[in-house]
């Protein structure tokens, strides 16, 4: 509308147009040029006109110009070339309004009123455009033309004829959208709007007047629609109540219904554009789901429906296929209307007049018809030439359009979805004309015979073509009959894939309610007619295709039922070869499934429902702790056998969430231990209940029960013991028995798909120690259980390759039980050496520590404990070295205090879990230990940090004042005589037969005193001297603890690098432990297993810390050194 808007001001002076050309040759060819504006010649049109001078041919130019056959993108066109004749003509603007107001009104002019009614219509279409714009732009100014023009469309006496009133609600509609502002409504962009109208001269009345014009039209067409809708219901109930009496209409009846039909869809949709158009509601029809294009539809409360309406299955079987065959895309939204056929005129009767316009636009021009008029063209020259151009530009047109043509054909085959196939409906829809629907209607017809999966979507592109082009569903379906009647008349047992062929699309069509179900019927009677043969296949595929749609359809279930039933007899009576029955079985209760009673849900106690909401919905790593409290909340009392159940159920949850569930039950293991108890019972029952019965409808439910097992093993809630005895029972449970075929047959893998997922789960923590030695021969074992098996399939062999890989990536695999033998004995007898050598080592070890008791009180200067006499200061000087060098406090009456007692079992706990081995876990049930649960008070961060702030502060200060003690003591440069070291025959420390020093002497009074040698020097000479002191003396008590503590710093030592050496002999045998994140927290011998909500994975502390329990309270951690 901004681009037609056209700035004048006067018009021209005369003067100025004297000077123009005003030939009559030049004048004539520019008023014929009026009669073809359009926007290609808008422009040179445009400068001709500047160069002419018409003031003698205006009344010619108005002719020329209201004659013209104008599109809608040439409406502009024609807007600035009336603005400019109006301009420079002042009397061409009311010749202009008069001329075209005559479209309008044809009883004041001469027109013929036999010109075609859909010519007429696009002709007041085009018009009224033009005039709103010219009135717009300022070339009229007189609104009350569209008073009358609007009056006249709004007459009730055009409501009489149905086709007049299709094509006032069309106008109306269009001036109600173009010209809002004469109605009041908002314009969209008010304010460019209100800039463009405000020069626009119309009053309130005006729009009074056509608001009220509107409205009541609006009013009297819904009223028409109301009883089109229901003459319509009332013919579809008798063409029902026909269809079930007699099987088939006449057809008179599907006549009148289809003309009745199209009539009610295109009064529908014009009705629906003017609402829009108006910014009011649609008229709301009642439900019209049950109608069909074609044929009758029925009422679905009508008793002669034969079914109750409560019964009444669903149509389709599921939301995507209901969509598939009844949502069809609307081509008029995406097409516009004169490439479908229904807004352009037929073939007039000046052909040449519009040889500008595209082929496509006018479907009926391809009839051929030559031109008529060719007399009234003059004989200039470029008149001629002007012609022939236009045919050469024709035939141009015309191969490329069969070029596209050919091409869109060729795309066919490969549409195989919905959305493919209605693109291309589209596409084909701007291809539009008679002999490229002949085209298109013969490539359908001709889909290859093997490619049955087309049909559907051929289907749908002719469904969706058939709501504006008829003829494509009518010669399709016209094909498709004549060809099936003469293959069932010709009766050879050939072409069976072109009969199937042909029954399937017929079938689709059906779907798709283009092809009638008089027509389906009449096919399977002929094939139930000689129901022999060729024909068994052809009415089983019509039935699979098209059946069940028949047979849910309201208004076809009854003969369906007839038909179904004749089948099945005919089925009985002959003898159908086996193939033949099965198709016929297939096709009967694909149509009539055998009815079975609904399914009745559990009804269960709000209780439980919680319970299995918790497990089975709410359970995740995000809301463990949640559920945890939760079920720690509950009635224990009242719900505890339904919660076993439900922890039983790990196989009805996700697969990777069993390990929540084994969290749940190891951290209700500390409030309710008879549960957790339970639960592993039931599990090692479930195992072994599915090794007895070996059903593969349980197969499920094993694996998940192998998987809880592993992972209630990864939260230490059962021991390895358990893992290695359930292990070993999958392997020989049932063998050397009778049921031995029955419980482990020898192509059956299940039991080793059991073991791998066991191991998959828990088995990379058997790495070290006795487990680690266990699991070694049990994969032995496994190995000797998998060659008897013979060959595996390759997903097990798959899985068993990832098993070795993960556990024991160096492990042998032996391929014949003699390997495994051989492999085993090996094995036992180094199990034997290993055992013998750590019994040996383990009798030296005792036999050293019992040496290592006795207490040597030899002086030297090398670091040993050195005793001085002196005089009295060099006496306590010794003992207080002595004292110093231990490394010990202040000492009680039995030797011992508390922090050292804590040590030591806490170092002999590190001994007994961790000898030979470095990692973490529990190693073997030798090594496991029964710990008692105790609540622990957790210390304050901050309070730690500001503890160890101040113990290494005075740490500090302690070192250097020692420091500063050492310094100023003198150095003692004193020798132990070599005659001390003859006759020992243990060690340097004096320990000898008879008494020696070190050793206790009991006197009469029973005190036991302890012999030393003192080294004492007099001048130059050295000497030793015996003396005994008390047992309980600091002295002698000091010196004991310093030579144990150096002792066991040896021992110490000594384990480390025979730690070491194993690590690297393992780490060359490519069995090096598997290194596990330390993850603090834990109420048991390893942290992190039993309290750790993420620790499906993490294995306790990492491989040299651990935590212990006190027998006190608190928390101790304790280094293995």
């Amino acid at each position: 509308m901004q681009e037609g808007m056209i700035q004048f001001t006067t018009v021209t002076d005369s003067g100025f147009l004297r000077t123009l050309d005003s030939s009559i040759r030049r004048n004539t060819a520019v008023i014929k040029k009026l009669k073809q504006i359009n926007e290609e010649q808008r422009e040179g049109l445009m400068e001709e006109l500047r160069n002419v001078n018409l003031s003698k041919f205006v009344s010619e130019a108005v002719t020329s110009i209201c004659d013209a056959k104008l599109r809608t993108s040439d409406i502009q066109a024609a807007v600035q070339i009336c603005s400019l004749l109006h301009q420079r003509y002042k009397d061409f603007s009311p010749s202009l309004v008069q001329g075209l107001l005559k479209v309008f009104f044809p009883g004041k002019s001469g027109e013929d009123l036999d010109v075609d009614k859909n010519s007429k219509a696009m002709k007041k279409r085009s018009t009224l455009k033009l005039l709103l714009e010219l009135c717009f732009v300022g070339v009229t100014e007189d609104s009350s033309i569209f008073i009358n023009i609007i009056k006249d469309l709004t007459s009730a006496e055009h409501l009489k004829d149905r086709d007049t009133t299709q094509t006032n609600l069309t106008l109306l509609a269009s001036f109600a959208r173009q010209g809002r502002v004469f109605l009041g409504l908002p314009l969209s962009g008010q304010e460019v709007h209100e800039e463009f109208f405000k020069g626009f001269d119309i009053t309130a009345d005006q729009k009074k007047i056509f608001r009220k014009a509107f409205h009541a039209y609006y009013d009297a067409v819904a009223e028409l629609l109301q009883s089109d809708h229901a003459s319509l219901r009332q013919m579809e109930h008798e063409n029902a109540k026909i269809l079930n009496a007699k099987g088939d209409l006449g057809d008179e009846n599907v006549t009148s219904y289809e003309k009745l039909r199209k009539s009610y869809d295109h009064l529908y949709r014009n009705v629906s554009s003017l609402a829009e158009a108006l910014d009011m509601q649609p008229p709301v029809m009642p439900e019209d789901g049950h109608t069909t294009r074609l044929t009758s539809g029925e009422d679905i409360s009508s008793p002669a429906a034969g079914k109750d309406s409560s019964f009444l299955e669903a149509l389709w079987d599921d939301e995507d296929t209901r969509a598939f065959y009844e949502c069809l895309p609307d081509l008029r939204a995406f097409v516009p209307a004169v490439l479908l056929g229904e807004a352009e005129p037929k073939v007039n009767d000046h052909p040449v007049k519009t040889q500008d316009q595209p082929i496509e636009l006018a479907p009926e021009l391809d009839q051929g018809q030559p031109a008529q008029d060719m007399a009234e063209i003059t004989a200039e020259s470029g008149t001629l030439q002007e012609g022939k151009s236009t045919e050469k530009g024709k035939d141009k047109e015309e191969k490329e359009k069969v070029k596209d043509l050919d091409a869109l054909l060729q795309r066919l085959l490969g549409c195989v979805s919905r959305d493919l196939i209605d693109q291309l409906t589209v596409e084909f829809c701007y291809l539009n004309s008679k002999s490229n629907r002949k085209k298109l209607v013969r490539a359908l017809f001709n889909v290859p015979r093997t490619s049955l999966e087309l049909l559907p979507y051929y289907s749908r592109m002719v469904a969706t073509l058939s709501t504006c082009m008829k003829d494509v569903s009518f010669m399709l379906l016209q094909m498709l009959e004549e060809e099936f009647n003469f293959l069932i008349n010709k009766k050879d047992q050939m072409n069976i894939e072109t009969k199937i062929r042909n029954i399937r699309f017929i079938g689709e069509l059906c779907k798709f309610r283009i092809a009638p179900a008089s027509t389906v019927f009449s096919c399977l009677k002929a094939c139930l007619d000689d129901f022999t043969h060729h024909n068994i296949d052809v009415a089983c595929n019509l039935l699979e295709t098209c059946g069940r749609f028949l047979y849910r359809s309201p208004e076809t279930t009854i003969r369906m039922a007839n038909m179904l039933e004749i089948l099945m007899r005919l089925k009985n009576v002959k003898n159908l070869d086996p193939r033949h029955s099965t198709l016929v079985e297939n096709a009967y209760y694909l149509c009539k499934p055998p009815e079975r009673s609904a399914r009745v849900s559990k009804v269960r106690p709000p209780l439980y429902q919680y319970i299995r909401k918790l497990l089975f919905s709410d359970l995740d790593k995000s809301s463990i702790e949640h559920v945890l409290r939760q079920l720690r909340k509950l009635p224990w009392s009242e719900c505890e056998a339904y919660l076993l159940k439900c922890f039983m159920k790990v196989h009805k949850g996700k697969y990777g969430q069993i390990h929540l569930i084994a969290s749940l039950t190891a951290s209700l293991s500390r409030y309710h231990d008879e549960f957790a108890v339970s639960v592993v019972d039931e599990v090692l029952e479930e195992i072994r209940l599915g090794l007895e019965l070996n059903d593969f409808g349980m197969q499920q439910r094993r694996i998940a029960h192998m998987r809880f097992l592993g992972e209630l093993y990864n939260y230490e809630h059962v021991d390895s013991s358990v893992i290695f005895e359930t292990l070993n029972l999958i392997l020989v449970f049932g063998h050397d028995t009778p049921e031995q075929d029955v419980l482990d047959p020898p192509e059956d893998c299940f039991r080793i798909r059991m073991v791998i997922i066991l191991l998959e789960t828990c088995g990379r923590y058997f790495d070290r120690g006795s487990s680690k030695r266990k699991l070694d021969r049990f994969l032995i074992h496994f190995q000797r259980y998998i060659l008897s098996k013979g060959a595996l399939p390759l997903d097990v062999e798959f899985d068993l390759q990832d098993l070795f890989v993960e556990l024991r990536p160096y492990m042998i695999r032996y391929t014949s039980i003699e390997e495994v033998n051989a492999a085993l004995i090996e094995h036992e007898e180094n199990e034997c050496t290993v055992s013998t050598d750590k019994a040996s080592s383990e009798k030296h070890s005792d036999i050293d520590k019992q040496l290592s008791g006795t207490t040597s009180s030899i002086v030297s200067a090398n670091g040993q404990t050195t005793t001085s006499v002196n005089d009295e200061n060099g006496l306590h000087e010794g003992i207080g070295g002595s004292d110093t060098d231990s490394g010990s406090g202040t000492i009680d009456q039995d030797g011992h205090d508390e922090e050292e007692l804590d040590e030591e079992n806490h170092d002999n706990r590190c001994d007994t879990e961790d000898e030979d081995d470095d990692g973490v876990g529990p190693a073997s049930d030798e090594d496991d230990e029964v710990h008692v649960r105790q609540m622990f008070a957790e210390a304050d961060p901050h309070e730690v940090a500001s503890f160890e702030q101040e113990l290494r502060a005075v740490m500090q200060e302690s070192m250097e004042q020692r420091r500063q003690e050492l310094r100023g003591r003198p150095a003692l440069n004193m020798v132990i005589p070599m005659n001390l070291f003859e006759g020992s025959p243990k060690n340097h420390h004096g320990r000898g037969g008879g008494v020696e020093s070190g050793d206790e002497y009991e006197e009469d009074g029973g005190n036991k005193d302890v012999q030393v040698k003192v080294l004492v020097k007099r001048g130059n000479k050295q000497q030793t001297k015996q003396m005994y002191i008390p047992r309980d003396c600091s002295l002698v008590q000091s010196t004991k603890q310093k030579e144990a503590a150096e002792f066991e710093e040896k021992r110490d030592i000594k384990r480390l690098v025979l730690e070491y050496n194993d690590r690297e002999e393992e780490e060359n045998n490519g069995s090096g432990t598997q290194v596990l994140n330390w993850m603090p927290g834990g109420t048991s011998r390893v942290s992190g297993r039993s309290s750790t909500w993420e620790g499906s994975r993490g294995r306790g502390a990492g491989s040299r810390y651990g935590y212990y329990h006190h027998s006190g309270s608190g928390l101790y951690h304790g280094r293995r050194r």
